[in-house]
């Protein structure tokens, strides 16, 4: 009998054990955060890509959007996935942007470039946030993320909006 006792036990025990979920998934995060893409690489030279984008937009007319943050961030990684999947999204940027991801992260803080175009707005504002440039790297807006939100996503439209708004005059 009490062998039997034992077994069903250690069977409870294994059941709840297999059966929690992580903290994260309660809390409505998204759990596979390390099989989404990482767009924010700490090794790049942040002002020399800039630099060169900069250069790329004098020829050709399109604005810049920087989307600063880190892939520590969560809303960061959601944001990028989120216009992934957006073609109306897509399709605005492609016409008119090229699209920066700009590291801030204990390996790279990129202190220079945000002092450059986005000085303190990190604090102000919390990651992920958007700072646009026109042809000639002239700062035209910095955006804070947090009214883009909707639950745990975006709102297309209002993403679709923020970008529209800033699309160079043809």
């Amino acid at each position: 009998m009490r062998q039997i006792l034992w077994i069903i036990g250690l069977l409870t025990v294994m059941v709840i054990q297999f059966s929690h979920r992580p903290l994260s998934a309660k809390q409505g995060l998204d759990i596979r955060q390390d099989t989404v893409a990482k767009p924010y690489n700490a090794l790049a030279d942040a002002q020399a890509d800039l630099d060169s984008l900069i250069r790329r937009t004098q020829k050709d007319g399109k604005h810049i959007i920087i989307q600063a943050g880190g892939n520590w961030c969560v809303w960061c990684l959601r944001f990028h996935a989120f216009i992934q999947q957006s073609d109306r999204i897509q399709q605005v940027l492609d016409a008119n942007y090229y699209y920066y991801h700009l590291n801030f992260s204990p390996e790279n803080k990129n202190e220079e470039v945000f002092k450059r175009y986005a000085d303190g707005k990190g604090a102000e504002f919390g990651y992920p946030f958007f700072i646009i440039l026109d042809a000639e790297g002239q700062v035209l807006t910095v955006q804070e993320s947090g009214n883009l939100e909707v639950g745990d996503s975006y709102d297309e439209e209002k993403v679709l909006a923020l970008f529209q708004q800033w699309v160079p005059a043809s």
